[in-house]
Parts: structure tokens; sequence; C-alpha cells
């Protein structure tokens, strides 16, 4: 298994500087070698020259929050990180790779929940290459291989989690964005582990029902709006209802049997509870008469 290890380099423009002056002192010292007939000194002249030229394709520059992989007849030497002007063995294959911080939206993904209802879902990942060796020798294009495990990882994580909770405390895919987001990030993180990839955060960016079923949800939805707002109208009605009794009771106003009482209650509650405006009727009787 690959590792990033460093490579060794000297400074850019110290070699320059020493391979111009040897090409510029070879290629004088041989033009006066060749004129005064010194045929091997001619020769020696032109070999440094040709040699210094050709050191000179050894120079490189690494831009800041980039990497350079070293080869070396298809043997990996090093990668250079420190940003500047650098130079190494001229023979040596030099790669960029791109350290900076990445993101990409997956594409709508249609798929079954937990419970098998069709959902359509899409995440924003963003990432970034830690590791230059791993990324480009471990797998055959990196960037494609986030792209797919990213989406892969997003599938697992729909079927394992219900589009909305019909169970309190139940974790759903609507409900806990946060808890979400985070088994996202790190299910990622785990199929890109022999990639060299970091996952920085990983997050749900379109979530809904596929169309199929989207307006019977709907209706879903809103009938459980609808027990739940009743629910809650009862619950308030009986607790204004007992207080009412109570309040009569304590100051005295009026004296009530069982059966007026559950009248009373009666008209309290289909005041209280109805979805509409209730008309008042004046009672000019009795209970009995």
């Amino acid at each position: 298994m690959f590792r990033e290890r460093v490579a060794r380099t000297l400074p850019g423009g110290f070699m320059l500087a020493v391979f111009v002056i040897l090409a510029g002192a070879a290629l004088v010292f041989g033009i006066s070698s060749f004129r005064m007939g010194h045929l091997l000194f001619g020769i020696a002249s032109a070999v440094v020259l040709v040699l210094s030229s050709t050191c000179l394709f050894g120079l490189f520059v690494v831009n800041p929050n980039e990497a350079k992989i070293a080869q070396l007849f298809g043997d990996y030497i090093g990668t250079v990180r420190s940003p500047g002007f650098h130079w190494m063995n001229p023979f040596a294959k030099r790669r960029p790779v791109s350290m900076r911080i990445r993101n990409f939206e997956s594409a709508k993904l249609k798929v079954n929940d937990h419970t098998g209802n069709p959902i359509e879902i899409a995440a924003v990942v963003v990432w970034k290459v830690v590791d230059s060796a791993e990324a480009v020798f471990e797998v055959d294009d990196y960037k494609n291989f986030v792209q797919v495990q990213s989406e892969a990882a997003l599938r697992n994580l729909s079927t394992s989690y219900a589009y909305d909770a019909h169970i309190e405390g139940e974790i759903s895919l609507r409900s806990h964005t946060a808890e979400i987001a985070e088994q996202l990030k790190v299910e990622i993180q785990e199929r890109l582990s022999k990639a060299g990839v970091e996952v920085l955060e990983a997050r749900i960016s379109h979530l809904a029902y596929a169309p199929e079923i989207a307006s019977a949800m709907l209706q879903r939805q809103q009938a459980s709006a609808i027990v739940a707002a009743r629910t809650r109208i009862v619950e308030g009605a009986v607790g204004m209802v007992e207080m009412a009794l109570e309040e009569l009771s304590k100051k005295g106003v009026v004296e009530l049997d069982e059966e007026r009482k559950a009248a009373m209650v009666s008209n309290l509650l289909v005041v209280l509870c109805s979805d509409r405006h209730v008309q008042p009727v004046v009672n000019t009787g009795t209970l009995y008469h």
C-alpha cells in the first residue's frame, strides 16, 4: 500500500544559476577550444553544455495547496508539497495533485427508504486529498471514485432510515438532519479511506417523496397534522371545562347537580372543540321542563 513520503529537492533558484553559469562557461570554452584546435577540450565542453541544458528540465514550481508526485522510471520517489521553485532529477516524471478543498452535489437518486416508500434524495459532499500517493496509486481515478462511492453511501443510508418518523423518538431522514448528516459523513469516509481522501462535510441537499406517491403522502401528513391539532384542542378544552367547574364550585356561584354538570360539560366541549363559530342559544326554560 502506497503512503506519501517527502521527495528530496534542491532550491530551484540556486540550481538555475549554477546551470546557466556552467552552460555559458562551456559554450565559451568550447568555442575557444575548437578555434585553437583542441578537439578533446571542445568535445568535453559540448558534453557539459548538453548536460547543463538537460538539467534545466529538472526545474519546476509548486503552487500553494498543491503537491507534485515524482516518479523515476515508474518508481515512486516521493511527493513535493512545499510551495516554491525546486529542482530534482530531470528524468523524474512530476504529476500535480490539488490539495484544495472541493465539493460536488450528487445526482437526485431514486431509492426506497426503510419502510419501502420511493423517495428522491441528493447530497453535497465537501472533501480534499490528504495523501497524494494513495489518491494517485491506490485508485484509478480518485475524483470519479469519490463521486461513485459517495452516491453508494447515500443509497445505503437512505435504505436504513425512514423518510418520516412514525414512532416518537425514531430517527428519520426529514426530522433528524444533523444526525443523518454525521452518519452520512462517517459512511462516506469509511469508503474513501483507501483513496487518501478526507471528507470534511456531507449533508442532504434534496429530499422528497417520489412523484408517484407524493400526493398520497401529503394527504397522510395533513391527516397526521389534523389529528395532532385536534388532540391538542381536546386536551385544552378538557382543562378549561375542569377549571370552570372548579371555579363555580369554589365561589359558590351556582349549585350544579350531576345532570346539570354533564349538560354544561357537553355544551362547553361543543363550543371549544368545534372548528366553526358556534351560534349562541338562549335557554329560557329549565333542564327539567
